[in-house]
C-alpha cells in the first residue's frame, strides 16, 4: 500500500477511529465500538475496508498492521542519485545542494571548488552568455548571484570580457 492510498483509506473519520481503537487494543467489534465512541454498524463498514486493505486482520482477533507506514515510506522514498560519481566529490555536493539549490557557500576552498565545478556544468563549453542570462543561470543555483559569479570567475572556471562570460 503507497502512502496516497493509506492516507486515502484513513481519511475517513470513522475508519481513522476503528484502526486507531485497534492500535489501542480493541479485539472485537464491540469493544471496537466502545473505545472508538461510534454505532455498530458504523464500525463494522470501516473494518471491512480496513481488513480488505491489510491495515487490520480478523483472526484470531483484531490486530492492526501498524508496520504499513513504515513501508509506504519506504516504498516511497524517492531513489537517491549521485551527483557526482566520485563519493568523496558526491559528499560535498550533497553537503552544499539540496533539490538543485546551493544552501550555503562552503567555508574551506577545496569544497567551493567542488561546488564551483558542479555548478560551471549549467553553462555551455564555448557559449557566450550576456551578464543578465548569466546572473538568470545563477539564480537558479543561490539568490547571491553576484557572489556566485565572481567565485566562478575568481577559480576561471568562467571568463568575462565586457560583461560577457563564457566558459573555457
Amino acid at each position: 500500500m503507497n502512502t496516497d492510498q493509506l492516507c486515502g483509506l484513513l481519511a475517513e473519520p470513522s475508519r481513522l477511529r476503528t484502526y486507531s481503537a485497534v492500535v489501542l487494543g480493541a479485539t472485537t467489534p464491540d469493544q471496537v465500538a466502545t473505545t472508538a465512541g461510534l454505532p455498530s454498524a458504523t464500525v463494522g463498514k470501516a473494518l471491512q475496508k480496513l481488513i480488505k486493505a491489510g491495515l487490520v486482520t480478523a483472526s484470531p482477533a483484531l490486530r492492526a498492521d501498524e508496520e504499513a507506514f513504515k513501508n509506504a515510506v519506504r516504498d516511497q522514498r524517492p531513489t537517491w542519485t549521485p551527483l557526482d560519481p566520485d563519493p568523496e566529490r558526491d559528499a560535498v555536493l550533497r553537503a552544499f545542494i539540496r533539490d538543485g539549490r546551493l544552501t550555503h557557500f562552503p567555508t574551506y576552498p577545496e569544497k567551493m571548488q567542488v561546488v564551483l565545478e558542479h555548478i560551471v556544468t549549467s553553462f555551455e563549453p564555448g557559449r557566450d552568455y550576456p551578464e543578465p542570462e548569466t546572473n538568470e543561470l545563477l539564480n537558479h543555483w543561490h539568490p547571491d548571484h553576484a557572489a556566485l559569479r565572481r567565485q566562478l570567475v575568481d577559480a576561471r572556471l568562467l571568463t568575462r570580457t565586457n560583461s560577457i562570460y563564457r566558459r573555457p
